[in-house]
């Protein structure tokens, strides 16, 4: 089976979305044999860098094609040349590939399968627009889909709307030995934020959280490590310098795997008080390392502490508060704080890669015994 994941943007950029498309197409490879390739664009976002047109990433083969426009909603129509042989071709977010895929549908004539991954509301930004976009391009290409697949909770809640029975919910997993049992041995005060630097990771709200914390007990430290996005270091140096934490904060740009997880064993605690999350895969990758979670109560942050049974959630608008909790759960000492280390590696094993992968190919299964693909000869013209 031929299963095209096509993909906006992939290695060598560094995302959840990017890591979800390698996870889910390496274990389609290695555990399944199928033949698992991404097609993804041939630039990285804010570099103008070309990447090679042919690639392997983990044993994945890759396409990389050009386009234009924004890197809101880039343009990239020769993926309908790509197209031969595929058994499924699987997109993943809704942005310009899911609309023209399902748009010339007709000609390329392959069964489409969609991840969600959050849908395109992961800011408060265009609030208005991105409802009527939803509401109308959104909700009439995804008549084109076999199956529409919500990588949370959250998100099945919100496409339920427009999708119907044809949708599904396989939560995204992660790879549990990318920083299995890394936090600090020894419980430290330290705090430690990984993510895309972006203003809905709502990072400001981790210096003045600092700022709280530091008056209960002068120890505690933060940690940010990250890509820069729409926020840049020299942002966030003047966020920590206003709330007065600047000496207690390290940041770690566009750190390797290597260089987090040497970060990570400095740290007892996680922070995220993101305002959006389609699943959170930060904080589960956290909680692999043995890191408590410290979470804004957004809905898929709520369901993973209830479902793990370990984390903080930070009440809105009340970071004295939440500081109190956790420096309270601190003083409580050793014993408290490895006991929530285990609690947490042990709930992060809940999300599991080789289980998510194996639901998919449960999903193509079903799509193309329901919708077979046309014999050679009789796919899209344009296609080579």
């Amino acid at each position: 089976m031929k299963i095209l994941h096509v993909v906006r943007q992939f290695s060598p950029s560094v995302g959840g979305l990017e890591d979800a498309v390698l996870s889910i197409a390496r274990q389609q490879r290695n555990d399944a044999g199928l033949d698992a390739q991404v097609i993804t664009l041939n630039r990285v976002f804010n570099n103008d860098d070309f990447l090679a047109p042919r690639d392997s990433v983990s044993g994945v083969p890759v396409i990389r094609i050009p386009w234009g426009g924004s890197t809101r909603y880039p343009i990239a129509p020769s993926v309908l040349w790509h197209l031969s042989g595929a058994d499924i071709v699987h997109v993943h977010a809704i942005d310009f590939f899911f609309d023209y895929l399902a748009l010339t549908r007709c000609l390329h004539r392959h069964p489409l399968v969609v991840s969600t991954h959050g849908g395109f509301f992961h800011s408060g930004a265009y609030s208005r627009l991105k409802k009527l976009w939803f509401s109308s391009i959104t909700r009439t290409s995804i008549r084109a889909y076999s199956r529409i697949v919500a990588c949370s909770e959250n998100d099945a809640e919100l496409f339920a709307p427009i999708a119907g029975v044809r949708l599904i919910t396989i939560e995204n997993g992660i790879n549990q030995e990318k920083f299995s049992n890394a936090a600090s041995v020894a419980p430290c005060r330290t705090l430690i934020s990984f993510g895309r630097f972006s203003p809905h990771k709502r990072l400001d709200l981790l210096f003045p959280l600092l700022s709280s914390l530091r008056k209960r007990n002068r120890e505690w430290k933060l940690i940010i490590a990250g890509r820069p996005a729409e926020l840049t270091v020299e942002d966030l140096l003047a966020m920590a310098r206003q709330a007065g934490v600047l000496s207690a904060v390290t940041f770690l740009p566009n750190p390797s795997d290597a260089e987090l997880r040497r970060a990570l064993g400095e740290a007892s605690w996680f922070g995220c008080l993101s305002e959006h999350e389609g699943f959170g895969l930060a904080a589960v990758e956290a909680m692999s390392a043995g890191l408590i979670p410290v979470l804004s109560a957004i809905a898929p942050f709520r369901r993973l502490v209830a479902r793990t049974g370990v984390g903080v959630l930070a009440k809105a608008g009340d970071l004295d508060e939440t500081a109190g909790i956790i420096e309270s759960l601190q003083a409580d000492g050793a014993l408290s704080v490895n006991r929530f280390r285990k609690q947490a590696i042990a709930g992060a094993q809940l999300y599991d890669w080789k289980d998510v992968a194996k639901r998919y190919i449960e999903v193509y299964q079903d799509v193309i015994r329901r919708h077979p693909v046309p014999p050679p000869g009789v796919v899209s013209a344009g296609v080579s």
